[in-house]
């Protein structure tokens, strides 16, 4: 938030306290008057002024001293022995300003009656005892009441700026460790295709030319809506399809892949970009083998919210010669999904208890996306 933005603020929460004090003071004035009472603005100015004053010094000393230097900073009982004090304080001011009140319209009664009635207004010191404690405790509940109820909203206030400033921390974390494994992916990506380029090149020339071809389009993915948070499951599913035939150009005969893609056109649907390559690339670089028959089996589909993959793939085990990469995808994947779908996905893999098949399960709730805005 910038300085003009905090200045607005500011200017805002002065003119809340201006009309709230305002409506307060004027509010009994127009309902006396209202109520067909006697009362000239002058007299009630002059009566009433006084004790708001009090009060609104009583409340400023609390708000903007005593509960951001004390109680904010959790020092509860050196917040409530001082609170007292100042109660304490304000209550004997207001006493003592009542009993000033007391005294001056007494003498004016007096002076309008007659002197040989005079004595007869002379007041009892036990009632006047008693109407300034009565005036005093009121104040004292009141101003308790009053402080009970800011330091409530005060603390409230802070604990939810602690909360925003833990979102925001909490969202630069994510997005920092989002770029971070972004740009772990493309090299990644681009490690285990140009791998197979090279491959290529030794048998197939053409081949490889096509492939370099099919590469160029999917570095446009790569480059541009790799570098949001989300982009469209359309776009996302057609990278896939050109990768998927990107890596048929290097496969023999003796491959079979099948593909499944069970959602509806031009598909809007919000996900995290190279979500799923680790998972098709983990099948290409373990599924196929160079004697045996091997297959790949990846379905994409999205129901009520729910995309779901699922890849199968038969098993070998990696030679020597295989330069597919350093294994690190699926670390990505599972990292990202923690980050980007915290809660809101299923993911199981591993083998067949033959060994001979590898399968990976992976849904992922769209709905409950973690929101980077």
């Amino acid at each position: 938030m910038n300085e003009k933005e905090l200045s607005i603020r500011d200017y805002l929460t002065i003119i809340i306290h201006v009309v709230m004090w305002g409506i307060l003071f004027f509010f009994p004035y127009l309902m006396m008057t209202r109520g067909g009472m006697d009362v000239t603005f002058s007299d009630y100015v002059w009566n009433t002024a006084p004790y708001y004053i009090i009060y609104i010094i009583f409340f400023y000393l609390n708000n903007n001293l005593l509960i951001p230097r004390l109680l904010l900073r959790r020092k509860f009982w050196m917040y409530v022995l001082q609170l007292l004090v100042l109660i304490l304080i304000a209550s004997f001011l207001s006493g003592l300003l009542h009993q000033i009140e007391f005294e001056r319209m007494l003498i004016s009664w007096r002076d309008q009656v007659p002197f040989e009635y005079r004595d007869y207004m002379r007041p009892n010191p036990m009632a006047r005892r008693w109407s300034i404690s009565m005036i005093m405790g009121r104040d004292f509940f009141v101003m308790a009441l009053v402080a009970t109820i800011t330091a409530v909203v005060r603390v409230i206030e802070a604990w939810s700026e602690l909360e925003n400033s833990k979102r925001e921390a909490e969202k630069q974390r994510v997005e920092t460790e989002l770029q971070q494994l972004r740009s772990q992916i493309n090299p990644h990506f681009l490690l285990n295709t140009l791998n197979n380029i090279y491959a290529l090149i030794a048998f197939d020339s053409e081949k490889a030319q096509e492939a370099v071809h099919e590469l160029s389009q999917l570095l446009r993915h790569v480059l541009y809506d790799n570098k949001q948070n989300y982009t469209t499951l359309e776009k996302e599913m057609q990278f896939m399809k050109s990768y998927i035939e990107l890596m048929r150009i290097r496969l023999s005969s003796n491959v079979t892949i099948e593909t499944t893609y069970d959602m509806r056109e031009n598909n809007q649907t919000p996900i995290a970009p190279l979500i799923f390559i680790s998972l098709v690339e983990n099948a290409f670089k373990h599924g196929i083998s160079p004697t045996e028959p091997s297959y790949i089996k990846i379905f994409f589909s999205e129901k009520l919210g729910y995309v779901r993959c699922e890849i199968k793939n038969s098993n070998h085990r990696k030679v020597g010669y295989d330069k597919s990469g350093s294994g690190i995808g699926l670390e990505q994947v599972q990292k990202r999904l923690d980050l980007m779908y915290p809660g809101s996905y299923v993911w199981h893999y591993g083998l067949s208890d033959d060994g001979t098949e590898y399968v990976s399960s992976l849904e992922i709730n769209t709905k409950n996306a973690l929101s980077l805005d």
